[in-house]
């Protein structure tokens, strides 16, 4: 019986369906691994072809391009240098499954099957995996290792085995993704599995953007008593070395405890991370937005510089005739504050064309809020125009208040590539600001300080496409909206419910049937990464064709 286990953990970007991207990056943290004098690495959830694949698996050109890769990366394994326990879609008869392979000394020694396939929310793994039998413990070098694939930590069961079975230490690979408050739940989950064990456990968990998903990595080990005793920085990559020893109270390890970012962080993190992974992993050159002078898209376009480079992000202020002076010298200011590209492009031209072309049609009836769309869609034209001269993609810039209640014109607003505030309230979005305008965080490629003037932040929120407009107008006061919204989305809340936490009922009739009436324009929406328990997309889906709100 071995007393001394020096294990790895890899918190890696992978790239979903980029199989010898992924095989590189592997061979890179070995090598890095090696160095420290790992004899084990072990790698996130489905790291050979990324994770989520989503349909990918159903393509058997797919596996079998990531069954040849695995073998090949085996045969690495033969010079002596550390064992790797990596994560892969492996085909076990007719059966597709979440699998963890063991690669040692030239082969795969060892294969481990995802029990738990989880299935809601942003999860359809039952969609396409078979699920794997409750696996026993990895014999490595004199060491039984208990595998759990991810969700299989989530339940009692699989780490009850593998404990039965003579597992000495827990290993969790993982593709966590982040929203507020995750962290505190998988530490509970962790922390429960070794309270029922009494077996030490490490958590490896990727890191990177995903489409609508974001890991935030935070990979951590916990000693047989539950404590903490290394937890790796979120937002980063990282390959750091464990050395495990065995006493009278088990196997433990030491290490260093990175401090876990506050929500502000947390959520301005996940949108730099989010939007550079998208763009680059996309193959965009840079951004394009428009640059209103507002709060959202000021906030926007700083995510944007820290995430990519001032040199690629580009805007674009596209005023009209209810633009304010205010507007004009907030958004010049934003762009001097982070050294982005800005031009101005009038969409007064085209408010006019378009009011020509309808005239014949439009004889007789006053103004309304079709002639406010139209300007929003013009600079929606004006954005797509430049995408496609120049090739940025357009960044939208919406946050979760308006997408919740369709404050948004489709066709105009709306368009872009990315929505990069999309699951931020308007009350987050104010938070962030101030957060981000006290420094540069952590990776940030944009300017140390304050990104935009104070005014940006303390004026009052206007669309401007009319003499004197205010987003109040409208909607109710924010803290009001978004704690209605809260109720409603992320509690899934009715309206009795919702009441009872003490808003004006006819206040939440109105945002409720706002909130239904708005699922139209969700569904055309770009993506855009997923901060809180229940973003709109993949996570919250409800029918456009709704009869249910009727009766509200």
């Amino acid at each position: 019986m071995s007393e001394a286990l020096s294990i790895a953990l890899a918190q890696i970007n992978p790239v979903v369906g980029d199989v010898a991207g992924n095989i590189r990056r592997i061979r890179d943290a070995r090598a890095l691994a090696a160095g420290d004098g790992a004899q084990l690495v072990v790698f996130p959830e489905l790291t050979v072809s990324g994770y989520p694949p989503e349909d990918l698996v159903l393509k058997s050109a797919f596996l079998d391009a990531v069954e040849a890769a695995v073998e090949d990366l085996a045969r690495d394994t033969a010079d002596g240098g550390p064992a790797l326990l990596v994560g892969a879609p492996w085909r076990v008869g007719n059966d597709v499954h979440n699998a963890v392979l063991l690669l040692d000394k030239g082969a795969v020694a060892a294969t481990r099957l995802k029990h738990h396939l989880p299935n809601y929310g942003v999860f359809d793994e039952a969609r396409v995996f078979s699920p794997g039998a409750v696996p026993g413990p990895i014999q490595f070098r004199g060491v039984r290792l208990g595998v759990l694939i991810c969700e299989d930590m989530w339940y009692a069961d699989v780490a009850e085995t593998l404990a039965e079975c003579g597992a000495e230490i827990l290993v969790v690979p993982n593709g966590s993704p982040f929203e507020l408050g995750k962290g505190d739940v998988r530490l509970g989950r962790a922390v429960e599995r070794v309270v029922e064990t009494g077996l030490p456990l490490v958590y490896v968990n990727q890191l990177g953007g995903q489409d609508e998903l974001v890991f935030d990595g935070a990979s951590f080990a916990l000693d047989a008593k539950g404590k903490l005793r290394l937890r790796l920085p979120a937002w980063q990559e990282r390959v750091v070395t464990t050395t495990w020893s065995k006493g009278a109270d088990g196997w433990t390890t030491q290490g260093t405890v990175a401090e876990e970012p506050g929500d502000d962080e947390n959520i301005y993190q996940a949108m730099v991370l989010g939007l550079r992974d998208y763009v680059a992993k996309n193959g965009f050159p840079g951004v394009v937005l428009g640059l209103s002078g507002g709060i959202d898209s000021a906030l926007a376009a700083a995510v944007a510089a820290d995430a990519l480079g001032a040199d690629k992000v580009w805007c674009v202020m596209m005023p009209s005739p209810y633009t304010s002076r205010e507007s004009l010298e907030d958004a010049a200011g934003v762009a001097r504050l982070l050294g982005c590209r800005l031009d101005n492009v009038n969409i007064g031209p085209a408010m006019g064309a378009f009011d020509a072309m309808l005239s014949p049609l439009f004889h007789g009836r006053t103004p309304d809020i079709t002639e406010e769309n139209l300007q929003s869609r013009s600079r929606g034209l004006a954005l797509m125009a430049l995408s496609n001269k120049f090739g940025p993609m357009v960044l939208s810039t919406g946050n979760k208040s308006e997408m919740s209640t369709g404050y948004a014109t489709l066709y105009g607003d709306m368009c872009g590539g990315y929505a990069v505030l999309k699951d931020v309230y308007k009350t987050a979005v104010f938070a962030v600001c101030r957060w981000r305008n006290a420094g540069r965080p952590e990776g940030g490629l944009g300017p140390n300080g304050p990104v935009m003037p104070e005014r940006v932040i303390t004026k009052p929120p206007s669309a401007e496409l009319k003499p004197d407009q205010k987003d109040q107008d409208t909607l109710p006061p924010y803290d009001v909206l978004d704690g209605i919204l809260h109720c409603l989305i992320e509690g899934e809340m009715g309206v009795e419910e919702t009441v009872a936490k003490g808003y004006d009922d006819t206040v939440v009739r109105r945002v409720w049937r706002m909130l239904d009436r708005a699922e139209y324009k969700r569904r055309q929406a770009p993506p855009g990464v997923k901060i809180t328990g229940r973003s709109f997309g993949r996570d919250r889906r409800y029918p456009i064709t709704n009869g249910f709100t009727r009766t509200i």
